[in-house]
């Protein structure tokens, strides 16, 4: 029979390897719930996984989907190696939307927009993010609270948030009485990348991100300290590193990423601000930094998994006619088997009679 036996060493080759066995495990698993569905598997796995990339417009379709994804989960890579549990970037995503898009309509009434205010909103948008992660990491520092549970907590706070001005504040006194901003002039949207697509300046800001993540994590003295204060904050102290500014540097780059995912959202495919801009990107992105491995640059192929989910999940709602919950059971069958894999990283099979 098979057994699992304790590695001398954690294998480094399953390390990396795991996140493709989960993503095989998933589309097998797909496959086994598209026959129980009823189905035509292959119909369903080319729905997921080819007709999103057929031609150039689903690759711009995925590029939107990509942008946000990958733009928190770099954040988010950056908390977890500082050992900063911090599960609230949905909430980061959605006040960065709030102050970003609230900051390009009131610009909007007497400007014409431009790069220069578009860049202003950008900032608004990451202050945003930065000032609600600011929140979790301070009750943190200061009375030593679980910001796993004060980030989550804010999550419904900043959606409340959201629909308090939507329905208030920011509603458009225009808009027939829906909960909704106006909509934002053509000269506070991100200009497009691919001409005749919905692809924005956005993924350009997320690869960026995902680059510099790298060089911050992986080739700076800055980024080797502020992991090392997260994992061990003892021998941090003993060497003179802040285990503090780890949490800090961490929280506020996370919050600026998200926010900046969020405003990017306002001023990308949405052009406005609704009671919901967003469908669980902030929580999506958790599974995308764990299945990059934490690492920026993992995180990039993680990100374009995400996005076909996404879209298959989309599609397969209007042409195969299964519930847009498919996603979030695509996005769990994941997780699930990301968790399975990795005990082969510490532990092997072998066969005993």
């Amino acid at each position: 029979m098979f057994k699992f036996e304790r590695r001398p060493a954690p294998s480094r080759m399953m390390s990396w390897m795991s996140p493709v066995l989960a993503v095989v495990l998933t589309v097998l698993c797909g496959v086994l719930l598209f026959i129980a569905l009823g189905k035509d598997p292959l119909a369903g796995l080319s729905v997921f996984f080819y007709e999103p990339i057929k031609n150039l417009r689903g690759w711009s379709e995925v590029g939107v989907k990509v942008a946000p994804l990958l733009l928190i989960a770099v954040g988010l890579a950056i908390c977890y190696r500082a050992s900063v549990v911090n599960i609230g970037a949905e909430g980061q995503f959605v006040v960065g939307a709030i102050t970003g898009g609230w900051a390009a309509l009131l610009f909007d009434n007497g400007s014409n927009g431009g790069a220069l205010m578009i860049t202003v909103v950008l900032l608004a948008g990451m202050l945003g993010g930065m000032a609600w992660a600011a929140i979790t990491a301070f009750l943190r520092d200061r009375f030593n609270t679980n910001e796993i549970l004060v980030s989550l907590m804010l999550v419904y706070v900043a959606e409340l948030l959201l629909s308090f001005m939507v329905h208030g504040v920011l509603k458009d006194p225009q808009g027939f009485n829906f909960p909704q901003s106006k909509m934002l002039s053509a000269g506070f949207l991100l200009p497009s990348i691919i001409p005749g697509t919905r692809l924005h300046l956005g993924i350009v800001f997320a690869l960026v991100a995902a680059l510099l993540g790298w060089i911050f994590l992986m080739r700076s003295f800055s980024g080797f300290k502020l992991q090392v204060g997260g994992m061990a904050p003892r021998a941090a102290l003993y060497g003179g590193f802040s285990a503090r500014k780890s949490l800090w540097v961490s929280m506020l780059s996370c919050g600026a990423l998200a926010g900046l995912a969020g405003v990017c959202e306002i001023l990308g495919p949405i052009g406005q601000l609704t009671p919901s801009i967003s469908p669980g990107y902030g929580f999506a992105a958790i599974i995308v930094a764990y299945v990059g491995r934490l690492h920026p640059i993992g995180v990039i192929f993680s990100s374009f998994i995400m996005a076909l989910f996404y879209i298959g999940g989309e599609l397969s709602q209007s042409r195969l006619g299964i519930p847009n919950a498919i996603t979030g059971v695509f996005q769990g069958i994941l997780l699930f088997a990301l968790l399975a894999c990795d005990v082969l990283i510490h532990y092997k099979l072998s066969w005993r009679k």
